[in-house]
């Protein structure tokens, strides 16, 4: 049985960060594959307030799963201005 688990540890004061799995199998050998990474925190409301584009600017709205949807001629674009 594979299991993954997701744990928020803090280090000590001197840097060293102690895990402790319990699995509840004594003496079984165990392959551990541990990711590091530093917890993102929120953003701050000043932050949020910052000029640029907002948290959810790019999010996927919704889609079109209709197969038998076509998208209609979309006409031609004007000629560019020839600058000389």
């Amino acid at each position: 049985m594979v299991q993954t688990l997701r744990v928020t540890e803090r280090t000590g004061k001197d840097g060293v960060l102690h895990v402790s799995i319990p699995l509840g199998a004594p003496e079984a050998d165990f392959e551990v594959v541990l990711v590091v990474q530093p917890k993102v925190t929120e953003p701050s409301a000043a932050a949020s307030e910052q000029p640029g584009w907002p948290s959810d600017y790019f999010a996927l709205a919704g889609s079109i799963d209709d197969e038998t949807f076509v998208r209609p001629p979309q006409g031609e674009l004007p000629k560019p201005v020839e600058m000389a």
